[in-house]
């Protein structure tokens, strides 16, 4: 399944899932990683940073292209997947499983304002048209 129900979605393709200490962990979806192609290059944002919902804090770079990675929620960066940084095609092989970072959400109500999956396909859909 390219659209796992138990997340959330941006319109810009980020997906983001709950976790059960409050936490949230975001990463890039398996339409945007196809829409982008072979991924080269991620800056993730630093851990630490404060940031609000819908704000550019991260780059994703391909052989293709090079995509803002959108804020999905407001709050603070707590972790950073520095794996990424090395191999970044690690979001390629299975973007769901090559999170980015990890938000510590300052208002958890925004969570309920974005997409759930079946919302998102048809978004991803209506793209590949």
């Amino acid at each position: 399944m390219t659209t796992p129900d138990n997340l959330k979605y941006t319109k810009t393709h980020e997906w983001v899932r709950q976790e059960t200490d409050g936490t949230v962990t975001i990463g890039i979806t398996f339409h945007a990683q196809e829409m982008l192609g072979d991924v080269v290059f991620i800056e993730n944002p630093a851990a630490g940073r404060k940031v609000k919902q819908g704000e550019e804090c991260g780059v994703i770079e391909s052989v293709k292209a090079a995509a803002d990675i959108y804020a999905p929620l407001s709050g603070e960066v707590i972790a950073v997947n520095g794996e990424l940084a090395d191999m970044p095609e690690k979001v390629n092989q299975d973007p769901y499983a090559a999170w980015m970072y990890k938000l510590k959400p300052d208002t958890p109500a925004e969570l309920a304002g974005l997409l759930d999956a079946a919302a998102y396909q048809k978004i991803a859909d209506a793209e590949k048209r």
